[in-house]
Order: structure tokens, then sequence, then C-alpha cells
């Protein structure tokens, strides 16, 4: 044990020093939110260079969960929690209309490329990187490897690409201008944290704890959300956090995300590759269409759509909510409806499509 501590802190050390250096590098060129993709793409790039070198552990990532956590939990007043319930039927439509385009993309990749439909669908589905692998596992005639691939590959390409089409002209306006006026408003300092900080944070981190311990999905994301929104519900005021805190809840995530991708690793890495960022940008242009079918029958920006029903995580697309002043509380609430409808419904839903697959589809799957 004494051997290998030393080690292992040594690791974290690199690995933190690469990605503050990341954070740096992609603020100087004013990349948009430099302080997630910069340190991806640090640890990407170094990760896939050297192997067994870094180390990041899960109580980082998780201590950005809580913080993200609480940020949403602050979007969720009693006007916003209101705003949610009158969108539930769009949350199903739009959640139903991505799953059906997620199958034919699969349907698509399974025909171009050998790939066994369970596989590519699979690869496909926009849930829980952890939950969809688990599915996985238990479904016959699928290739693990190819899936968990895909599903990183999705998770990264969104990360990357949402900020840029936010921020570019395809989009116009990205800022709603109630939200924009709330963040402007609330200019968080240090000392504006005190003393509430102390009764929101400790109920954020129980909260978080409790959601892991009776299995809550993304509890380290839910948890401090949900207990930040019922504290501000009893009056109490929950203050912002400074900005060089939301910049270290970015590193921590994206340097977890980073970490994650090792295609070095793969078998068949060009064809695999291809695939997964293939699949991953018919995903993202349906999330941009069906946008702008929201931001048509709502209320809300195109921006804010997009966030919304992006195929990515909620942390991340909450992150790039805060960072624009996009409608935060919409943008939590439609991802959070869809990871629990494909958290309940799409497993047994999968399991009984998949078992009328026919048999050739199963056996190219595991190949």
């Amino acid at each position: 044990m004494r051997t290998r501590m030393p080690i292992r802190f040594g690791a974290v050390v690199v690995t933190l020093a690469l990605s503050v250096a990341g954070g740096l590098l992609f603020s100087l060129v004013r990349l948009p939110i430099p302080w997630m993709l910069g340190p991806m793409f640090a640890m990407l790039v170094a990760n896939n260079m050297v192997e067994n070198r870094f180390a990041w552990p899960m109580p980082f990532r998780n201590a950005a969960m809580i913080m993200i956590g609480y940020t949403i939990g602050l979007s969720m007043t009693a006007a916003a929690l209101r705003a949610m319930a009158l969108q539930l039927p769009y949350m199903l439509l739009m959640a139903v209309l991505l799953l059906a385009y997620c199958a034919g993309i699969a349907y698509v990749v399974s025909r171009f490329s050998g790939t066994g439909y369970k596989t590519a669908l699979m690869g496909s589905i926009p849930g829980g990187l952890s939950q969809i692998i688990l599915l996985a596992e238990e479904t016959d005639g699928i290739d693990l490897t190819s899936v968990t691939f895909t599903q990183v590959t999705r998770l990264i390409m969104i990360v990357v690409c949402m900020p840029l089409i936010v921020f570019s002209p395809i989009l116009g306006q990205v800022k709603d201008a109630a939200a924009s006026a709330a963040g402007s408003a609330a200019s968080a300092s240090w000392g504006g944290l005190f003393p509430n900080i102390l009764v929101f944070g400790a109920v954020s981190i129980v909260c978080a704890f409790v959601g892991n311990r009776v299995k809550l999905p993304t509890a380290y994301l839910l948890g401090p959300t949900i207990g930040t929104c019922l504290l501000q519900l009893t009056g109490l005021h929950g203050p912002s956090l400074p900005v060089s805190l939301t910049q270290l809840a970015q590193l921590m995530i994206g340097t977890y995300v980073g970490l994650m991708l090792r295609p070095r690793n793969m078998p068949n890495k060009v064809k695999t590759l291809s695939l997964a960022i293939g699949s991953s940008l018919l995903l993202i242009a349906g999330a941009l269409g069906l946008a702008l079918l929201l931001s048509f029958l709502q209320p809300v920006s195109e921006a804010t759509g997009l966030l919304s029903l992006a195929p990515g995580g909620m942390d991340q697309m909450s992150i790039i909510a805060h960072e624009i002043h996009a409608n935060l509380s919409i943008v939590a609430g439609y991802q959070l409806f869809r990871a629990l409808f494909i958290l309940f419904f799409v497993p047994p839903l999968l399991r009984m499509v998949l078992h009328i697959q026919p048999g050739g589809a199963k056996r190219r799957g595991a190949a």
C-alpha cells in the first residue's frame, strides 16, 4: 500500500497539471467552455500517447456533479417548476421522436457497415453511458466494445460540438432575455456565499449520498438538484457560485470525460471511429432539427431547445446552458425527463424489440 500511494498521487498531480494547461490554452485562444473542453482534449491526447500514467479519482468527478446539481437546483424556482409542468407533453413528444430517429440511424449504420442492428442500436440510444452498457451486457449478440466506444465518442462529440453550434451564427441570438438578466444580476462572489452556502452545501452533499444509496440515476447530480430546489421552495435564498468554482467543476468533468476515450486500444480503429463519428453527427443534426421544431412550438430560444434535446449528459449540457445564460431549468427538465424515460421505459422495449431481430443480425453483432 505504501509503495503505491506516491505513484497514484503523482499521477493525479500530473493529470491536474495537464488539465489546467489545457484549460489555460483554450482560454487564451478564446474557445467556448475552455475549462471543460481544454482539460478534455488535453487528457484525450495525453492518455492515448502515454498509457497508465494518469489518474482522476471518482470523488473529484462526484464533487463537480454536486456543484452542477446545486446550480441546476437554484434555477428550479416555483415559477420554473410550473413552466416545466406545462412542458411535459412536449418532453414526451421530443423524447419519442429522438428515440425513433436513433432507431433509424441504427438501421442505416447496420445496413452500410455490416454491423449487427442490435449493436448499432445500442450505440445510438442517447442514454446514460453506464446504463446502456449494462443493458448491452444483458443482451445476446452485442459487440460490447463497439457499443462502448460509440457511446463514448457520441458523448465527446456532443460536448465538443454543442458549444460550437450554440456560439455560432447558426442559432442567431443564443441568450434567453430573462435568463440572461437573471445571470447578470447574480454577480457571485466568495463573500456572498456565507452563511447560506453552509446549509445548501450540507443538504446537497447529504442528498447526493442518499440518492446514490437509493440508486437514483446520476445521483450526485439529481440529489443536490432536488435538495436545493426543496430548500429554495421554503424561502431560503441559495447564493450563486463564484466563477472560479464553476470553472473548477468544468475542469473536473472535462478531465474525467477525456480519460474515458482510448482509441488506441480499439480493434478496427478506422472503421469503428468512422461509424461512431458518422452516427454522432447524424444525432447532432437530428437534435438540431428537433430543437428548431421545439422553438416553433414553444416560447424557448433555439439554443435552449438544442441543449434540452442534445443527446449528451445532463451535467455537460447544464454547464453550457449556464455559460450562455440559456433557460437552465428547461434544459435540465428536458434532459432529466429523457433520462428517466430511457431508464424506465426503453430497456423493456428494447428487450422486446431486440428479441425478435433476425438471427443474422445477432451473429454479425457478435463478431
